[in-house]
């Protein structure tokens, strides 16, 4: 296929690498097929806003460190509106885009599933820090933000035994718990609690107290931010703690709160000095690691390739180390849950 102009956005929560895919897709199109690249600021917003810069080597040629997105992100929905998925495409058509590579997680390539039904050209990049996109083994920026969330337990843990606290430390996932298990593992954490697996308070506590009794005077329990108690008055609690009522234009409820209430329960029950740190929005700050810059310029060239060979409709995705193609439908809409051996196999015998 010739040179064709190509259009790039970055939509959903930032991430470290989002720049690497942004400079590979810029790069590899100029070099290897003399292509134009528009990139729209702020995700979908800025399509349906028509807003949208040149994108050349010259400017992003040193991005491959820098963390966040140049272009901007957002959380809109062009579905949200009667007009606005023709809006999109009008736009787009007007703007003289060929093929567009969208850059996210399960809404913003959920966006460009449906409007590919409706006619428009697309190539999606696999991005979620939660590493719960299907289709692909790992997502870039899931290991930058586990390598960050490992350096603060390993932070913790010394404050922790220096006042023989119990330390709560909530990540982020809110349906999954790739950060937790990942980083509770990495930091020797005590408790890792996901959203897969519900969680008895007893239990927990009990735990805890049989550390100290044992001699162990500190512990660290490491939670995603959707992990909540089993059935029963701990679940309504938790619920009431961490739920705001605010939802974004996919209908996600905003979450945060549930390591401020395990603290607090854990003192409650325990009578151990307790304290909670929640991570947040470090996790998604910051220079990506090696990994993260590679496999994010792997996912921009992929998808360069795709858009020139015409395979629209599609992601690219690892699987077994190497780049390939799976149909967008096969990407969205059921995210890929933890795998449970990590928990039981090997972060279980050093836990408690």
């Amino acid at each position: 296929m010739a040179c064709m102009r190509i259009g790039v956005l970055t939509g959903g929560g930032d991430c470290p690498g989002l720049n690497a895919v942004i400079r590979a897709v810029v790069v590899a199109g100029h070099r290897l097929h003399g292509d134009d690249t528009l990139g729209y600021l702020d995700g979908w917003r800025g399509v349906l806003e028509r807003r949208s810069v040149p994108l050349r080597p010259a400017r992003t040629g040193d991005l491959l460190a820098r963390g966040g997105t140049v272009l901007g992100s957002s959380r809109t929905n062009p579905f949200a509106t009667d007009d606005g998925p023709a809006r999109a495409l009008a736009n787009l058509a007007e703007d003289g885009v060929d093929a567009l590579v969208a850059v996210g997680g399960d809404d913003t390539l959920g966006v460009a599933q449906r409007l590919g039904a409706m006619g428009l050209r697309a190539v999606g990049v696999p991005k979620t820090i939660d590493n719960d996109l299907s289709g692909t083994e790992v997502t870039f920026g899931f290991h930058t933000a586990v390598q960050t969330a490992t350096e603060a337990i390993d932070r913790l843990q010394t404050t922790a035994e220096s006042h023989h606290r119990v330390i709560v430390c909530e990540v982020m996932g809110r349906h999954v718990g790739w950060i937790a298990t990942y980083a509770g593992i990495a930091g020797g954490a005590d408790e890792v609690l996901v959203p897969e697996v519900p969680f008895e308070m007893a239990s927990v506590c009990e735990r805890i107290t049989r550390r100290h009794e044992r001699g162990r005077y500190s512990s660290i329990v490491v939670v995603s931010e959707g992990a909540l108690p089993t059935e029963g008055p701990d679940l309504e609690a938790a619920r009431a703690a961490t739920t705001s009522g605010a939802v974004d234009q996919f209908g996600h409820a905003q979450l945060g709160g549930i390591g401020a209430w395990l603290a607090a329960e854990i003192e409650r029950r325990t009578g151990y000095e307790s304290r909670h740190t929640t991570l947040g929005h470090i996790q998604r700050g910051g220079s990506p690691t090696a990994y993260d810059r590679v496999l994010a310029t792997r996912f921009g060239v992929a998808a360069v390739e795709a858009v020139h060979d015409g395979d629209f409709g599609t992601m690219v995705a690892l699987q077994g180390g190497q780049i390939v193609r799976v149909p967008l439908a096969d990407a969205v809409g059921h995210p890929k849950t933890l795998d449970l051996a990590l928990l039981e196999e090997v972060a279980a015998p050093f836990l408690g």
